[in-house]
């Protein structure tokens, strides 16, 4: 989730290496923690900093399409939002002996405002060994782990709704194994303003980078939902994930029936 905001880059088309000044709504908070939070106790290992790191669409760019350095999905972020939900089967990850990162979520907030209220589940490398696990986090409070075990393959249902004056309600099932978790949450001054699903890899390291995107196997969002309605109604942003060099890290389907897209792995950097 959303510890440091690592710079994105610009809109897809756009001349890599071009500069885009954000305005004061975009200004970077300090991180608000360390390098020595990155790695959890053995009982959890990996839950690194860094989710939730918005994409910037620069002006110019071609509609309803964005490149960012560490998310991917959809964001519908043209209004205001009072929910989101979907679901998804958690991927199997592939490890090859380094520390790798990669997490699934729904949530409101954090593509054009600086809070993020989701929820998802994660896959990371911990040297050749996968790890599986979920949580929830209303940042800038620290994220809570759910201690329910997770495996490739678990079917999961996610949602976040706003309740009006500060209060959320945050739900993740894992209907495979038959747990449940609604986290009524409270949030003052979040703005509202996106709504999203999303396939991530977290930021950032000690020095501010992206956290390499472990290889996990195609996920597929389905019944993606804002305001109660497929996400395709309201003219989403389409979001590929990058590296540096404005190279693809993942692909992005195009929606189908308005509310289903995959996420396909390319590299880790």
């Amino acid at each position: 989730m959303l510890r440091r905001w690592c710079i994105p880059l610009a809109g897809l088309g756009l001349v890599l290496g071009m500069l885009a000044v954000a305005g004061p709504a975009a200004a970077a908070p300090a991180a608000h923690r360390s390098a020595a939070h990155l790695i959890r106790p053995a009982a959890h290992l990996v839950r690194p900093t860094g989710h939730g790191t918005r994409p910037f669409v620069a002006h110019g760019g071609p509609a309803n399409a964005a490149s960012s350095t560490n998310w991917s999905g959809y964001a519908a972020a043209s209004g205001t939002y009072r929910s989101v939900s979907a679901s998804w089967t958690e991927p199997t990850g592939t490890c090859s002996g380094s520390a790798k990162y990669s997490s699934f979520w729904v949530g409101l907030d954090g593509y054009n405002s600086s809070t993020v209220e989701q929820t998802g589940s994660e896959v990371d490398c911990s040297g050749r060994t996968a790890e599986y696990y979920s949580w929830y986090e209303m940042y800038p409070a620290y994220p809570v782990n759910f201690s329910n075990t997770v495996r490739p393959g678990d079917h999961f249902t996610g949602s976040v709704t706003f309740n009006g004056g500060s209060s959320y309600t945050l739900k993740l099932s894992d209907t495979t194994r038959g747990w449940s978790h609604t986290i009524n949450a409270s949030l003052s001054g979040a703005a509202n303003s996106s709504a999203e699903v999303i396939a991530e890899a977290p930021c950032c390291t000690a020095s501010g980078g992206i956290l390499p995107l472990a290889h996990f196997s195609p996920v597929t969002f389905t019944s993606a939902s804002v305001n109660g309605s497929p996400i395709g109604n309201f003219s989403p942003t389409q979001i590929i994930m990058v590296n540096s060099s404005g190279t693809a890290k993942d692909s992005v389907s195009s929606l189908s029936g308005g509310n289903s897209f995959t996420v396909s792995w390319l590299r880790s950097n």
